[in-house]
């Protein structure tokens, strides 16, 4: 049994309808990427990594149209997903999408689509055509919330500070809670929440 259609779906719309790929695309790529701050300590031979945050998984892949046995414009079958990067007049943004096939299920936005037309008719009419699609994950907020441990490792970790770092915002990274900051104070003998320099180690501690 061949796999299913690939569907990309507007889940803003008020009756979702999906949009059944033509051809299944034959391979597709997801990406996802870290960002890392790099902090200088005088005196070492290079810097150290602090993890800043994660971004939002891509998933770019070709699509293949073709209508040349139906004799119609693959215009009016591209359109249908050049149209989902048209701002929705109640959001002020392009609908929000699913992508679904096969074991794969992607909330998204279509981040960006090129289109390239290769065969015409005697009149000038394209009928075929690849679309070149950039799929950028969409995920909810509570299900990026949920997704942060509450406690750290099972054993204590060590990080420097870097510029603008604050206790709270250490403890909302590495607990998810920023109300936490007195477990990292207490660990480091540090009175004052503000009394942070860049380049200071600090130990952080379990939560119990």
């Amino acid at each position: 049994m061949g796999l299913m259609k690939a569907l990309i779906i507007n889940t803003d719309a008020a009756v979702p309808v999906p949009i059944p790929v033509m051809f299944n695309p034959p391979e597709y790529q997801l990406q996802k990427t870290n960002q890392y701050a790099e902090i200088g300590i005088p005196g070492l031979g290079s810097s150290l990594l602090q993890f800043v945050r994660g971004s939002a998984q891509t998933l770019t892949m070709e699509l293949f149209f073709d209508t040349t046995d139906l004799g119609l414009d693959v215009r009016a079958f591209t359109g249908l997903v050049l149209a989902l990067t048209d701002v929705n007049s109640d959001t002020h943004a392009p609908p929000r999408l699913l992508f679904v096939w096969g074991s794969l299920v992607f909330p998204c936005v279509l981040e960006s689509v090129s289109q390239r037309f290769e065969y015409f008719n005697s009149l000038g009419m394209p009928l075929r055509a690849r679309l070149n699609v950039t799929l950028k994950g969409n995920d909810k907020l509570e299900d990026l919330l949920s997704s942060i441990p509450l406690l750290s490792a099972d054993r204590a970790k060590r990080r420097v500070v870097a510029s603008g770092d604050t206790l709270q915002s250490l403890a909302a990274q590495e607990y998810g809670d920023p109300r936490q900051w007195r477990a990292i104070a207490e660990a480091n003998g540090i009175d004052s929440p503000l009394a942070l320099t860049p380049g200071q180690g600090l130990i952080i501690p379990t939560l119990t």
